[in-house]
């Protein structure tokens, strides 16, 4: 609350009129406005990076993956088995995201990109996913 000169408080209405005096209602709503743009603006610019560091970060886990695992070929005879130890062990320690299945769809990022350069900052993990997934319908014609 605001004093007076005769150190008496003003009641919290006349402090609001006083504000309305000073700014319109307009241009209150404009500042809002503004304020709410940027918001928006810089939450998905955030939710732009994020994906672009996600996808980066899951192609370099499936690089290391298939590295370890195929030493560069399409297939490995024990892959299902460090997949299922990976899983466990990654979702123990990092959380939700690092199910077997996931694993095999970051592993395909990395084979049907085998060149970082290749991947678009436009796009994010659901899109490669999705791409991943039908590309894999493709291959294997059966009903998909």
């Amino acid at each position: 609350m605001l004093e007076t000169t005769a150190s008496k408080p003003i009641p919290l209405l006349t402090e609001m009129r006083m504000m309305s005096d000073v700014l319109s209602i307009n241009t209150y709503q404009q500042l809002k406005e503004q304020i709410g743009d940027l918001l928006r603006r810089g939450r998905e610019q955030a939710d732009r990076s994020v994906n672009t560091i996600l996808v980066q970060t899951y192609w370099h886990i499936d690089r290391h993956i298939v590295e370890f695992e195929q030493k560069g070929n399409i297939k490995a005879e024990y892959g299902s088995e460090l997949l299922d130890r990976l899983s466990c062990d990654l979702t123990a320690e990092f959380g939700k995201g690092f199910s077997r299945s996931n694993l095999v769809y970051m592993r395909k990022l990395y084979l049907t990109f085998p060149k970082s350069e290749t991947l678009s900052h436009l796009l994010s993990w659901s899109h490669y996913f999705i791409f991943s997934i039908s590309n894999n319908c493709r291959q294997n014609w059966r009903g998909c």
